[in-house]
């Protein structure tokens, strides 16, 4: 199991390398548009009654990420293009910032992991919880580049790796044990000081995301807001182990030998990028 982990994750970092490297940004935004309508298949599987919809809702998720994408890249901008950003960028992604906040940290507090998967409520929110990420990282990319796009998923992958191992090492105290029983609350709190140290460490270099978040609020005000995200990163993992369990499911799908699923892979990327992109005050 342990060499089938490795082997994915070998190649899943040559795809995403190769697709960040070409000069053209179709690659990865078609990278991502594959990712959001798998992610979306999986998470209405778990939501949906029989998962009947599933697959339909994935496909439409993918095709609307890529039809976006057509329509930011032409050149020159049309209105149409112009009403799509600020349709998305101005209320999709606001949207789906708020949900994380008054939908999910709630779900996961109450830690009702015996309710019925099947919810109308919690499907819905699949909608704008992905496509604001596909929108959000596929926006940076293009203003930004391959690097600054890497230094916010880091945010991610400095959390779990953190308390991942502080967890197994030094964890007593379970964190959410009716959703999620191995985590610890040891662990979460490396998670936010990593990221913390991350985003103070790598704001020293542009571009990437900590330059931005302390450009925009100085040292003062990026420090707590990389914990916070930190803290949501957590959410969405969390968020995501509540509806397997609801679902009676150890991983979202096997799309991905040895890891699970896609939604496995970013659940804790769909909570913080639409937070991040509105910290850091991108224009579009």
């Amino acid at each position: 199991m342990l060499g089938q982990r490795i082997a994915t994750a070998i190649v899943l970092l040559i795809v995403l390398g190769l697709a960040m490297s070409v000069a053209t940004p179709w690659p990865f935004l078609v990278l991502l548009a594959i990712a959001t309508g798998c992610a979306g298949w999986e998470w209405l599987r778990l939501t949906l009654p029989g998962s009947r919809g599933a697959v339909p809702g994935g496909l439409l998720l993918g095709l609307v990420s890529l039809a976006l994408a057509a329509l930011w890249l032409r050149a020159p901008a049309t209105q149409a293009s112009l009403q799509a950003l600020s349709i998305v960028f101005r209320g999709v992604v606001p949207l789906a910032a708020l949900l994380w906040i008054l939908v999910a940290i709630p779900a996961v507090v109450r830690g009702r992991a015996d309710a019925p998967p099947a919810s109308l409520g919690l499907s819905l929110f699949a909608l704008p919880a992905l496509l604001a990420a596909w929108a959000v990282l596929a926006m940076l990319f293009v203003q930004r580049g391959p690097w600054f796009v890497l230094s916010l998923l880091a945010v991610v992958w400095v959390a779990d790796i953190a308390a991942y191992f502080a967890g197994r090492a030094f964890g007593r105290r379970k964190l959410a044990p009716r959703v999620s029983p191995g985590k610890t609350v040891e662990g979460a709190l490396a998670g936010v000081l990593a990221v913390v140290i991350w985003v103070a460490v790598s704001s020293l270099w542009a571009p990437t995301f900590g330059a931005a978040l302390v450009a925009r609020w100085g040292w003062a005000g990026a420090l707590p807001l990389a914990a916070a995200l930190a803290a949501l990163s957590i959410i969405g993992d969390l968020f995501e182990s509540l509806l397997k369990r609801r679902a009676g499911r150890k991983d979202s799908s096997a799309l991905l030998p040895g890891h699970g699923g896609v939604y496995d892979r970013i659940d804790a990327v769909l909570p913080v990028a639409p937070l991040a992109f509105i910290l850091i005050g991108v224009g579009f």
